[in-house]
């Protein structure tokens, strides 16, 4: 049985760090660690084939080998999916299609011969039974959840590794909170599923004797969900980094009561986490309230960004504007707070309503729906009438993210973070990095109009705060990028 599973091309957004990757010669940011896993759930006799259409194309002569076709995608992946699917079907071959876009909305995707929803460690062995058996059915849904300790390592020997600029893992799934606008409890619960240790452990080494060094993205929902858990595993993860060199630099998710933990704080930090993406959504305790992130009504955003990045890991956040809550203020309110903490990369997003949430059924009952959501929040599309008026909200936003990604204001934020930051982890700076080093010189520092703010980031991180000069130069290739994307939006 030859399988064929394939990765849908991401469009050009602010997470696909389309105009970074050629500084550091990488054809996308993340492998498919999804289908990776289903690769290895499916029985292991079958011939499989992976095609990530993002780092290469889909051939006649692949599909015409696979005797199934195996789709999985979000929401954001939707338009290349279906280009999958249709394709697929044309050849005459048998889809199944399965991950967050298609438990989402199935109805989205026509063609699907058979969906495999929810998690695949329950669903995907009721689809193989019935296929071996002859009696296949349409859809395959459930409501357990899985023990992911029982998960088996991701095949990476389906991927090339030099196309990516950073491999992934996962340690828990779910998340202990509520927030109104969020999935994730949707598909993965409130009770956080981890990996043991010595699985965790097990899946890094191999990764390591795979020649990988560097960036590893733990995917969780909220990486801190269930601290006890997560303590134990950074003890044991500071021990095998230094045992093995440490050989590779982590970033992750994580909800903004990590600032209240000094202990696990310490932890990362030991463990070699230079970065960590928060969702803190918006200054407004009103609007805080209204979405259910009672979590961060309790703290000082500013001083718990500060107190993470004091610990040697750089900020990276989440901010929503259209809240029912909001008014025309919160675009400047936003602008001002960002700026004054220093969160550098800044995903401003509009409000989404995700189907199935919590805020999606409200408005539904509200009748305020208008529609199926993109899956991408920064991308100026509404499904929902928000409470300031379509017009409004779309043209603060673009408004507001075309002011944070100015040059003028992206390289005030780099200065800011640059004060409070304590760079700790261990790196080792690699030929990529440095021929990155060389093409900001050219392609930033000469051609850019951002060239004087360039050279003075530069020139002053080299002879002030040394130990951050990659992270300042990251930073300000990372800020070519989302101005590009942010002039992209505009302009549409």
């Amino acid at each position: 049985m030859n399988i064929l599973l394939i990765n849908p091309k991401y469009p050009e957004t602010f997470w696909s760090f389309k105009h970074v990757l050629r500084f550091i010669s990488k054809k996308a940011a993340f492998p498919p660690l999804g289908l990776l896993t289903v690769a290895a759930i499916l029985p292991g006799g079958w011939q499989k084939k992976l095609v990530d259409l993002n780092v290469e194309p889909l051939t006649d002569a692949t599909l015409d080998w696979a005797d199934l076709v195996f789709v999985g995608a979000m929401l954001v992946q939707r338009e290349s999916a279906q280009e999958v699917i249709d394709r697929a079907k044309a050849a005459g071959k048998r889809v199944v299609a399965g991950g967050p876009a298609f438990t989402a909305a199935p109805e989205l995707f026509p063609g699907v011969d058979h969906l495999v929803l929810n998690e695949g460690e329950i669903t995907l062995p009721m689809f193989v039974r019935d296929f071996l058996a002859g009696t296949p059915q349409p859809r395959y849904t459930s409501d357990e959840k899985p023990d992911i300790a029982k998960t088996p390592a991701p095949l990476w020997q389906l991927i090339k590794m030099k196309n990516y600029a950073t491999m992934s893992v996962q340690f828990s799934r779910g998340c202990p909170f509520n927030c109104e606008f969020c999935d994730i409890i949707v598909m993965n619960g409130r009770v956080p599923r981890t990996k043991s240790p010595t699985q965790m452990l097990g899946e890094l080494e191999t990764l390591r004797k795979a020649g990988w060094r560097g960036s590893v993205f733990i995917v969780d929902d909220n990486f801190i969900g269930n601290k006890d858990k997560v303590k134990t595993f950074l003890r044991e993860l500071i021990v095998w980094q230094k045992a093995s060199k440490f050989p590779f630099t982590f970033f992750t998710e994580a909800s903004l009561n990590l600032a209240q933990d000094e202990e696990l704080m310490r932890l990362m930090s030991a463990a070699n986490f230079h970065k960590v993406f928060l969702g803190i959504e918006t200054p407004s305790l009103d609007s805080l309230k209204e979405c259910s992130k009672l979590q961060n009504t309790t703290l000082d955003l500013a001083k718990a960004v500060n107190a993470i990045q004091s610990n040697g890991m750089q900020v990276m956040a989440g901010f929503i504007v259209g809240f029912d809550s909001d008014t025309e203020r919160i675009f400047e309110t936003q602008m001002q707070f960002i700026q004054r903490i220093g969160v550098v990369t800044a995903m401003v997003g509009m409000l989404a309503a995700l189907p199935g949430t919590r805020l999606w059924h409200r408005l539904q009952a509200e009748d305020r729906l208008l529609g199926e959501t993109s899956g991408e929040n920064t991308d100026g599309s509404l499904n929902f009438i928000p409470k300031m008026g379509v017009d409004t909200l779309v043209k603060g936003y673009k408004d507001l993210v075309n002011s944070l990604y100015a040059p003028k204001e992206y390289y005030a934020r780099v200065n800011t973070f640059l004060k409070h930051y304590r760079p700790t982890a261990f790196s080792r700076v690699t030929w990529n990095e440095t021929v990155a080093l060389f093409r900001s010189f050219w392609t930033i520092g000469l051609r850019s109009h951002a060239r004087l703010l360039y050279w003075k980031l530069i020139l002053k991180t080299l002879f002030t705060k040394f130990k951050a000069f990659p992270t300042a130069v990251e930073m300000a290739i990372c800020g070519l990028h989302f101005e590009k994307c942010a002039r992209r939006m505009r302009e549409e």
